[in-house]
């Protein structure tokens, strides 16, 4: 097991001097302040590394110039001393995770490139979660999950989590649910490694310290028979989040906020770090929620710097030793911004796109038909305990259909057992039953990606539905002409409650 000594003393912190900053747009709710290196001063804004007495940042040999976290992560992954930005490197994987919708066609190509008797490269290394369409009648949905039992068989793969009964998902003891929820929840997230899987919100990982990217069929068929990848080393984009979160802001705030600022194409193939005073205050399942969705802004990976927080919640899960790396005080960022966090309102992204950011409280007139709570970014237990208080502070039961959709079976088993904070004992289940929402539905990505039409909460027609999801698309939850507004658990409970998009604030203050 990890032990707690390689933690640095304190983490990352910001220097006090801030050099080459100017003002962004003043139609952002709150001060944000960024900083570019330019060709005329070639100024870059000092940022320190964490402050060490035990041990000092892990390094990958002789350092010439400093390094980012996933520059320092992919130099040793690949064996060399230094890597910048640009570089295309062979890469050796810790981590190779795969789904019941991609699965099936990587282990296709695994086969038709490697032969049919093949054997993949490392049995341990490879974690396969069913965990999109499952909770359905359709046959090629399910036959996808028999594909992944039977290579899983002929491969002996240690890590398969399987699901066998679909009438009775607690009869599975093996099923987890969500992959990106599950992944941390059974230990495969650890500081400093190299994680890939078959999926665009693998990036969730990184809230961990380590590299974690989306790939598609034909690497991971790559990667199964070699246990390698070549990758380009993406540039960092640092993000330098600080100030008390108000009580009615959440990750999900967070992250609308900074996709708003820097578009859906403003991280293409960069690494988004994220440091600062809120982030260090952010637990572990909030940090996934903030890195969940860099991908939305195009990014390559995100990535939070492992604290004594990370450590903390790694020590009953992982007995394999690690090694966390930290940004050298010279790192190199392609550019830099900071935020007030203190000032931060509740957001929501309108449909169709997650930088369509626009504040809550602007959007109280738009009514709306539903109200979905789940998902990889807002379906773990800190969403679901978020959503309960908001409606036990109201005291008042839900105006249109809310659906609830735990990301994982611990999620689950945590609804209907954890005490909520102030409720004199009440779990999260039992608030939900008095508030009038639906019973929590079995733990699966659900209505997220839209999947078969009798897949739970699936929207069949045109609705219009405040989702803590991650992406609102044309064509996403079910139907091409559904309106999804994007927000925090906070934001659905209390639209919940109203009909129309709302303002926490109005049940929270």
């Amino acid at each position: 097991m990890a032990s707690s000594a390689i933690a640095p003393t304190s983490a990352p912190f910001i220097n006090k001097k801030e050099l080459g900053f100017s003002a962004l747009s003043s139609s952002s709710p709150f001060s944000i302040q960024r900083c570019k290196r330019t060709t005329v001063s070639k100024k870059i804004c000092s940022v320190m590394a964490p402050q060490q007495s035990e041990r000092k940042p892990a390094t990958t040999g002789s350092v010439k110039t400093g390094m980012t976290m996933t520059e320092k992560i992919l130099a040793r992954a690949s064996e060399k001393p230094q890597l910048s930005p640009g570089e295309n490197v062979w890469v050796n994987v810790d981590i190779l995770m795969t789904h019941d919708v991609c699965g099936p066609g990587s282990i296709g190509i695994f086969k038709k490139e490697f032969g049919q008797d093949a054997k993949v490269w490392d049995r341990e290394k490879i974690v396969i979660i069913p965990d999109h369409y499952i909770f359905t009648s359709d046959e090629r949905a399910n036959r996808n999950v028999d594909i992944l039992r039977d290579f899983c068989t002929e491969q002996n793969i240690k890590y398969f989590y399987d699901i066998k009964d679909l009438s009775n998902f607690k009869a599975n003891p093996d099923y987890k649910g969500v992959c990106h929820v599950a992944l941390a929840q059974e230990g495969h997230c650890r500081p400093g490694e190299v994680l890939l899987g078959t999926d665009s919100h693998t990036c969730t990982a990184g809230a961990f310290g380590q590299f974690a990217t989306g790939i598609g069929n034909t690497d991971a068929g790559f990667v199964l028979g070699t246990g390698k990848l070549l990758l380009k080393v993406p540039p960092t984009l640092r993000f330098i989040m600080d100030g008390e979160m108000s009580d009615y802001i959440m990750a999900k705030d967070l992250i609308l906020q900074i996709i708003g600022e820097i578009s859906v194409a403003g991280a293409t193939y960069k690494a988004m770090e994220f440091v600062g005073t809120t982030v260090e205050s952010l637990n572990m399942e909030e940090r996934m929620t903030l890195c969940n969705m860099v991908v939305e802004a195009g990014g390559k990976n995100g990535l939070v710097p492992a604290d004594t927080t990370t450590y903390k919640y790694l020590e009953d899960k992982t007995s394999v030793p690690y090694e966390p790396v930290y940004s050298d005080a010279q790192a190199r960022y392609l550019s830099e911004y900071r935020f007030d966090i203190s000032k931060l309102e509740p957001l929501v992204a309108k449909p169709h796109s997650p930088d369509n950011r626009a504040l809550a409280r602007e959007c109280k007139d738009v009514k709306i038909d539903r109200v979905y709570i789940g998902s990889c970014t807002g379906g773990k237990t800190e969403d679901f305990m978020a959503a309960a208080k908001l409606f036990l502070a109201s005291g008042k039961k839900v105006k249109v259909p809310t659906f609830l959709v735990p990301a994982t079976q611990k999620v689950w088993l945590d609804i209907y057992t954890l005490p909520v904070p102030g409720s004199g004992g009440k779990t999260c289940s039992q608030i939900f039953e008095e508030a009038g929402c639906d019973t929590p539905a079995s733990p699966s990505c659900g209505a997220c990606l839209g999947g078969p039409k009798d897949t739970y909460a699936r929207m069949n027609e045109p609705k219009v539905c405040v989702s803590t999801t991650n992406r609102n698309f044309p064509g996403r939850m079910g139907h091409k002409e559904g309106q999804i507004y994007l927000a925090s658990p906070y934001t659905a409970a209390a639209s919940a409650l109203t009909g129309y998009v709302t303002d926490p604030r109005e049940f929270l203050q």
